[in-house]
């Protein structure tokens, strides 16, 4: 069997993804019975690539190893210089011979399919400009712990059509979940990108309008993500005048089902993209989401590292 990497939520089977939050769940209820886990990765080492800087990617993946037993190798940009300092394929090479797993939270997403395609052992995704699948996973998780289930459910983006939102709809097609994306015009996810998530998940509800108001009035999840990401500073100005009347704030949220939850992937600019009432509010479920970063990370190298 080759290696098998986790790149894309799009190249794995309900099936497959399904396992992964069970085991996923499985060691959180087992570490907040007991105090710790199995050691399922001990011994093993995985070495994690920031291009880009994060407090969730970095301490969810760390803890994850050190609570199964390994160890999370940093590596910063300025050390690896994927396609720079050296080329992607040698690193993938040297790595492999030294490290149980490699993560790459990288700007370009060919760099991480690269690295895929070279290495012997796994290679996560834990972030590209096109894609963030370890997110959108955790975030089911989220959903799936507050209602149960997540068939039938509708999740609403508010916001930009970038990176996040991109993994989240072939997350939801994948689970029966309706996806709503609601953004300005210009923002929102481009043909193409729509045109390949539909051949990916053929089944799935995908729904787009401008109407943030109409996009939640049946959701069960609202969701908003940073208007202006990394790389994009220079865009500011503009981006937040396009984007005005899509925060996520008490109004909107008024529009919503009395039932549906907020979340958000952080870091969050409170004010802009959702108000300080709304992430602090009882409809909220930001922090534990973010908590279920690392255990759905550990969920997914128990798997692709320790043979769960």
């Amino acid at each position: 069997m080759p290696t098998r990497h986790f790149i894309s939520i799009a190249s794995h089977s309900t099936e497959e993804l399904e396992h992964i939050l069970d085991v996923a769940k499985r060691l959180k209820a087992q570490l907040r019975s007991t105090g710790k886990n199995d050691p399922l990765l001990a011994g093993k080492t995985l070495a994690m690539i920031f291009e880009k800087p994060s407090l969730r990617t970095r301490a969810s993946f760390a803890v994850a190893m050190t609570q199964l037993g390994g160890n999370g190798l940093l590596l910063r940009d300025e050390e690896v210089g994927l396609g720079k300092r050296e080329a992607v394929q040698d690193v993938a090479r040297v790595l492999s011979g030294m490290c149980d797993g490699i993560m790459g939270r990288t700007f370009s997403h060919d760099n991480i399919k690269l690295l895929a395609k070279y290495a012997t052992v796994p290679v996560i995704n834990a972030l590209t400009d096109y894609s963030h699948p370890c997110q959108a996973m955790a975030d089911l998780l989220t959903v799936q712990e507050n209602f149960g289930s997540l068939e039938g459910r509708t999740m609403a983006y508010v916001g930009d059509g970038n990176n996040v939102a991109r993994s989240l709809s072939v997350a939801c097609g994948k689970f029966g979940m309706r996806f709503i994306l609601a953004s300005p015009v210009n923002h929102s996810l481009p043909e193409d990108d729509m045109s390949r998530i539909m051949s990916q998940v053929p089944q799935m509800d995908f729904q787009t309008t401008q109407d943030s108001t109409e996009a939640v009035r049946e959701a069960d999840v609202i969701y908003t993500d940073t208007w202006v990401s990394m790389g994009q500073e220079a865009e500011k100005a503009i981006r937040l005048r396009d984007f005005a009347g899509y925060r996520v704030d008490e109004k909107l949220l008024a529009a919503a089902p009395k039932h549906a939850i907020v979340l958000h992937c952080l870091p969050a600019y409170r004010g802009m993209e959702i108000s300080e009432a709304v992430l602090e509010g009882p409809q909220s479920r930001v922090f534990p989401q973010a908590e279920n970063r690392l255990h759905f990370q550990k969920g997914l190298l128990a798997v692709l590292m320790g043979g769960q």
